[in-house]
């Protein structure tokens, strides 16, 4: 019996449109590979059961009369838990938030069932979206698929692990500081960062740090996330950010690439960074032409000022819903307090910081088309552990594992995490490749290229088939 479940978004809807499948078949596999296997990485933290067979049937009625809405009419997909939902719970992994019902979707909800896609559930994310790995007071710790003892990193963790496990071919994540990049790596995943403004955003949740978080598209292979962003991207009036302008690849389709093998002194697992240089080989057989040099910008200040911005972002956030405080876990609380007490002026400076990085990186692509390094520092690690205490022996704080990642986002830059050479012990390891601002298509189109030369849709984590 063919396994629907493992079958691409793009190969979906060319079934569809060939007729050998429909997608009351499709959801109702994604169903039941739910039921499979989320009692072991436990991702899915609701689920539209009943509705999305509605939904499904009505979608195949419209590929049978030949008309379906778009290329995602009847695509099964989760959306994370941080995203609104107005027939979904949207928990943002919180107790102070367990019973919250938003009474409309996000925009991207919105835009994502006006294309026909099958809505299936919500995913798990840790408490705010704060963190690095995936665990929470209401729904407890998501696990990585390819090794049950470990994360699959966050705060995308339920959405990575539920397209790693064949849940649904996409899912919908955001990252504000890596949290699609990251957790992507962790899992043998695409995953797309999109500039900021990229894929408008309304009626959200509060944000907590500035600008910096976008949604995230994921996927098992390129053309999959291709096909996700193109169906959600474009402006949108009442977000200002959106009205932006897309950038091309250069014209000889000879990318100049800055590669980095890390920042600073920040450690890198020893597997990563050999992965990267084999990636890295590949390229170059592509014809692109690689520059192994550091990163030429000065990105000291986020070091400091990184905790400030979620802590602000607490304390400004509590103080709209003091019942969100009242019944949010110790830890935050704690952050709000620390927020509270940061003065006006060293948030003034802050955005003064951002902005003077965002004029740096436009200088820089001036001189290079694309960036390349790795993803994560850090291999994944014990799932109930917020992060790594140690990397290449080297003890780190709780962003050493994401050294790489907070600073795109600050810089509003989009970029794209892909999997290369996984470990010894077949654990995933992904790169990602950084563009100019407007860049996610070109990025793209390089993404397939180099997935031509180093597959890796045909790897599977060991779970039941």
């Amino acid at each position: 019996m063919e396994m629907i479940w493992a079958l691409s978004a793009t190969e979906l809807a060319r079934r569809y449109r060939k007729g050998s499948l429909d997608p009351v078949q499709a959801v109702q596999a994604s169903l039941a590979r739910i039921a499979q296997v989320d009692p072991l990485i436990n991702a899915v933290i609701a689920q539209r059961e009943s509705a999305v067979l509605v939904d499904a049937a009505a979608s195949a009625a419209r590929h049978a009369a030949g008309s379906p809405l778009s290329a995602l009419d009847g695509i099964p997909i989760t959306v994370k838990d941080n995203i609104p939902t107005s027939d979904l719970p949207t928990t943002w992994g919180s107790p102070a938030l367990r019973d919250y019902r938003p009474d409309r979707d996000e925009g991207v909800v919105a835009r994502l069932r006006a294309t026909g896609a099958l809505i299936v559930g919500k995913t798990n994310v840790p408490e705010f979206t704060l963190e690095g790995y995936t665990s929470n007071p209401v729904f407890g710790t998501t696990r990585n698929p390819w090794n049950l003892a470990l994360t699959p990193g966050g705060s995308s963790g339920g959405a990575v692990a539920s397209v790693a496990a064949g849940c649904t071919p996409l899912a919908l994540g955001t990252d504000g500081g890596g949290s699609t990049r990251r957790p992507a790596s962790h899992t043998g995943l695409v995953g797309l960062k999109p500039g900021i403004g990229a894929i408008a955003r309304i009626d959200t949740l509060p944000p907590l740090l500035l600008d910096f978080e976008v949604i995230g598209p994921i996927g098992r292979t390129v053309a999959d996330v291709r096909l996700l962003f193109d169906s959600l991207k474009g402006p949108d009036p009442r977000d200002r950010r959106s009205l932006w302008q897309g950038a091309s690849g250069p014209s000889d389709g000879r990318w100049r690439i800055l590669q980095v093998t890390t920042l600073g002194d920040a450690p890198v697992d020893p597997q990563i960074a050999d992965s990267m240089t084999r990636a890295a080989a590949e390229f170059s057989s592509l014809g692109h032409r690689l520059t192994c040099a550091p990163l030429p910008l000065d990105l000291a200040f986020m070091d400091e000022q990184w905790p400030l911005i979620g802590q602000i972002g607490l304390a400004a956030m509590f103080e709209q819903h003091p019942a969100w405080r009242m019944q949010a876990s110790a830890k935050y609380r704690q952050m709000a307090d620390n927020g509270a007490t940061v003065p006006a002026h060293r948030l003034w400076r802050l955005l003064d910081q951002i902005d003077t990085l965002r004029a740096a990186c436009a200088e820089l692509f001036s001189r290079h088309d694309a960036i390349l390094m790795p993803a994560a520092a850090a291999l994944p690690w014990p799932a109930d552990e917020a992060f790594p205490p140690t990397i290449a022996g080297r003890s780190v704080g709780p962003r050493g594992h994401a050294a790489f990642t907070g600073w795109v986002n600050a810089a509003g830059l989009p970029a794209l995490a892909l999997p290369c050479e996984p470990s010894r012990e077949g654990l995933p390891i992904g790169l990602q490749l950084i563009g100019p601002f407007g860049s996610e298509s070109a990025l793209l189109d390089i993404g397939e290229a180099y997935e031509t030369r180093a597959p890796w849709a045909h790897r599977w984590p060991a779970l039941p088939a």
